[in-house]
């Protein structure tokens, strides 16, 4: 077995409640979630209304297709113009 995680850095510029980022971050995750079936959620920048960081993670048998999966993830969260992906860090085992 497989385990995958993928941590993301995300600002959020043009946001000032934190009612409008958990808008944006509900939408993100389901979309997430939808298209990849991974666990997603907010682990972090709780308080912070323009910060935020979210985890996600896999589970599979073989581990190129955790990265893949990963990587979709990362190029999925930052095409979304509301949101600019800081940083990202991936870990398998």
């Amino acid at each position: 077995m497989v385990v995958g995680t993928l941590t993301l850095e995300l600002f959020l510029p043009d946001n000032h409640s934190l009612k409008g980022k958990r808008q944006i971050l509900n939408h993100l995750k389901d979309k997430v979630r939808n298209q990849f079936n991974v666990s997603v959620a907010e682990v972090g920048g709780n308080e912070l209304w323009q910060r935020c960081r979210l985890g996600v993670a896999v589970v599979s048998n073989e581990r190129a297709f955790a990265d893949s999966v990963l990587s979709k993830v990362v190029s999925l969260v930052s095409a979304d113009r509301r949101a600019v992906l800081l940083d990202y860090q991936v870990d398998i085992k």
